[in-house]
Order: C-alpha cells, then structure tokens, then sequence
C-alpha cells in the first residue's frame, strides 16, 4: 500500500491473517508535499521532486506484485492544492500507479476504522493528524459517525517556520469553538506520526520503559503537560529527544499545540495512541464481516505461533480445557480476562524452537514487544508475563521495572497462573490437543483438581505432570488434589 500524505509518502507492504495485520515493510520520504500549500496553494516543488523519486522506487518494488495487491491513495495536501490533479496524471504517467484521492470524509472514516482494526473496543473521539489537515469523528459501536476535516495540520497552522504559539493556537481555538458540543468526549484516540512522536517524547521525559506506541495512555493532565513543553522546546533540543523522529522536529511544536487545545475544548480526560490509522482502515473494510468479528489479540498470537508450523488446533484446546478452574477465580483483569487467557493459550509453543534454557526469557521480549494489535500495554506485560511462566518457575522476569510499573501483584501472581496452567496442560498431553478433554481441571471446594477417567489415569500420574500441577497450585495458593476419577458428564 502506497501513502501519499501532506507530510510523508510512503511505502507499507502488509501480510493479513484473518483478523491479524502485520507490517512486513515500512519505508518512507519525508517529501513535505503540503508545506507551502497555504501560502502558494500548491504543492512543494521540492516536495513534489522527492515524492516522485520515492514513488518511482516504489513502483519498482512493487513491479512483480499482482495489480490488485497494489493499493495508493493520497491525502489532505494533493486533495486541496491547484495542481493535485496534475500531480496525480504525472504519478501515473512516470510509475504506471493510479493513485485514489481520498475526500475529507473519506479519510476520516478510515481513520476510524483504523483505530477499530487496532483497538476493537475502541469508542469515543478520533483525530487523525496530517501534516495539512486533521480529521476529527466520533466512534460508536465500532462505526465512525459524523466526520469532519479541519485545516488544522502543521503545515496549515505554519510550519516549518518556527511556532508562533499564541497565533496558532487563536487560530486553532477558532476552528474548534462552533465543534465544541458535537465532539464532546472522555477518550480521545490520537492518530498519525505526530501525535506518535509526542507519546514517545512524553515516554522520554518520564522514563516509561515499554517504547511501544500503540495504544499507549496518557491522563489529560500528562498530554497537557507534555504538549505544553513540547510546543516551547526549539528544533534542535526536540531532535536530540532520544528515538524522536529529527525530521518531525519542525512540525511538532504544531501537533502539540493541537493537541492541547482539542483535550480543553471537547473535555477528553484519557488519551490513547494508535499505530493504526487510514491504511490499516482500508485493509480492515477489505475484511468479510466474520473476520472483522474476530479478536485481533488472538488472531495475531495464534498467527504468531502458526508461522512455525507446529501443534494444530492445541491453543484453543487448553483455553476449552482451563476454563472449569479460570471461570472459578476472581477475575484480575476484569472482563478481558478471558480473552488475554484465550491469547496466552495461543501462544503455548511460540518457544519451541528456541534453545530450552533460553525460551523463557526469548518468549517474553517476544510477546512484550510483538506488533500485535487489541492489548494495552497492562495486558502486553500480562502476555509476556504468562508466556514466560509457561517455560519456568522462574520469579524474577526479564524486565522487572516494566512489569513493576503495568501491573498490581495480584495480576503477575494471575499472569503466573495461567501460564502455569498452559505448562500443565501441554505436559499432560505431550503437546496432542486431543488428550486434554480426557483430563478435567477445576476448584474442587478451595482445592486445585486434577482428574482422569480410570482408563486415562497415566496421564496425569507421570512424575513431571505432577511436579507442574504442584507448581499451579502453590501459584494459585491452595491444596492440590490429584488422582484418577470419573470426569463429570
């Protein structure tokens, strides 16, 4: 898929898994096709020279791929310069690309489901951030309702000029005012690569150890507080901010002025990050609606472990098979947690090929920072915490600081649970799904029961089934009981 943006253009090749989108290639220029959009009302004329070389490129890439596999659509700055159009016919005619220009409404609308594709509990105010325009729609019920475009991007607001921040921000409170009832929301969900950059500065500046964007939150009084330093900090110190993109340098200052006034004037208390944005909204509408119903979350662990080609069918399995004991225990991570016990499930044999006395601590980085869409960072650390409880007994976890600062002692003793409970059950089954539903795993009074049918008593009788039924009870804190039985009907 091809991006041609106001700010970047750009090359992202993607592989689907039902409701799973990994990104296989990202490449971009930073060709600034809208920066002298307001005062000239055409594109850059450098900008235009550097998009064509990086479009030319990527034509070349993609010369052996099937046309139908090719999709490029541009954005905010070709759709409102005078010479958009021309551009377009010169695009098509150097590279053989027949790009689509997406309108306003267009373009916040795939937006939305962007979001959706990433987050698929996502609801409240969306903005998409480009370097000319900035989309604005509500969420509800996974369905982007009343969109508008707003002149509001860096570019429109003066970049690259040095900010003048009282300026842009009357011009910004202007736009805002007449939108200030029809937006109104607790959660805002900040899309494009500024508003990204302005996480990750705000990561720098408090010493957040997990560098993953998507779906990082901040409290209102944390965005403000960072956009506010953001917008009085010159080029040169924003690009010695460590993994701070030194070409958005120039523009940041403006996102962040944006950004401030969008949380005061439409209430937002909460603000969420998305990696996802307009292509990965194209793909998810691409999508039937029974793989759009799907849980990214454990569409992408079970994909992660599928790549290796190993036991089918045995990651749903365990998740049948835990669910006497896990529906049992009060909930630590209220009502997803059986969909983050669904997920660690999945990821029963992401270590198989991994050397043994290294599996545990390679599963965690793994899972910790695995482009996965549909988790929170609480729920990534959750993840990594479990999969690594899956390969050892372990206390001490790889990352200590990052699971210290996402979780409550009570969801990592959870997280150990049930990776102990997946340990347990590839044990008893030697990794053949169907064997479990022999076995029977459940609270029995405050008791953690293990029980076979009489003529499958071996297999929960082996020493090492044992020593890891013993290890889930004492993570659980209760008695074990062990022994051939009748399983209830």
């Amino acid at each position: 898929m091809i991006d041609v943006g106001s700010n970047s253009v750009r090359l992202v090749t993607y592989r689907v898994d039902g409701r799973s989108i990994w990104t296989i290639h990202n490449e971009k220029a930073l060709a600034g096709l809208g920066r002298d959009l307001p005062a000239t009302g055409r594109l850059s004329k450098r900008g235009v020279e550097t998009a064509m070389a990086a479009l030319r490129r990527f034509a070349r890439v993609l010369q052996d791929w099937p046309e139908d596999a090719i999709y490029t659509a541009a954005t905010a700055a070709v759709r409102e310069s005078e010479d958009g159009q021309a551009f377009l016919r010169r695009i098509e005619t150097e590279t053989g690309l027949k790009v689509r220009l997406l309108s306003g409404r267009e373009e916040a609308r795939y937006a939305a489901l962007g979001v959706v594709a990433g987050e698929p509990d996502a609801a409240g105010l969306i903005g998409d951030l480009g370097g000319s325009s900035l989309e604005l729609v509500r969420l509800e019920d996974q369905e982007p309702v009343d969109g508008v475009t707003l002149q509001l991007g860096p570019f429109a607001l003066g970049a690259p000029r040095p900010i003048d921040i009282g300026r842009a921000r009357r011009v910004v409170d202007k736009t805002f005012a007449p939108l200030a009832d029809r937006f109104a929301g607790k959660t805002f969900h900040a899309v494009g690569g500024g508003w990204r950059n302005l996480a990750l500065f705000h990561m720098s500046r408090t010493a957040y150890p997990l560098r993953v964007a998507h779906q990082f939150e901040m409290s209102r009084e944390e965005a403000i507080d960072s956009a506010r330093l953001v917008a009085r900090q010159s080029r040169s110190s924003l690009e010695r901010v460590e993994g701070l993109s030194k070409k958005r340098a120039e523009t940041l200052p403006y996102a962040a002025v944006v950004l401030e006034a969008l949380l005061e004037t439409f209430g937002i208390e909460r603000v969420v990050v998305s990696a996802f944005g307009v292509r990965e909204g194209l793909l998810y509408e691409a999508m039937n609606a029974a793989t759009r119903a799907e849980d990214p979350l454990i569409a992408g662990c079970e994909a992660l472990t599928e790549w290796q080609g190993l036991t089918e069918g045995l990651g749903p399995a365990l998740f049948a098979w835990s669910q006497p004991l896990l529906a049992r225990l009060e909930p630590r991570f209220g009502a997803r947690e059986p969909i983050l016990a669904a997920a660690v499930c999945r990821l029963a044999e992401l270590g198989a090929r991994f050397h043994p006395d290294h599996r545990a601590d390679l599963v965690f980085e793994q899972v910790l920072r695995a482009p996965i869409a549909g988790m929170s960072h609480p729920e990534r650390a959750m993840l990594a915490c479990a999969a690594f409880a899956r390969h050892t007994t372990a206390q001490t976890f790889p990352e200590p600081a990052i699971v210290e600062r996402l979780l409550k002692p009570e969801q990592v003793r959870r997280a150990r649970a049930i990776g102990a409970m997946v340990r347990l059950g590839c044990d008893i089954s030697g990794r053949n799904a169907p064997l479990l539903a022999r076995t029977r795993l459940t609270l029995e009074g405050e008791a953690v029961s293990l029980t076979a049918d009489p003529a499958e008593a071996d297999l929960i009788l082996g020493e090492q089934v044992q020593k890891r039924a013993a290890a889930l009870a004492e993570v659980l804190g209760r008695p074990l009981r062990l022994g051939p039985a009748e399983l209830a009907a």
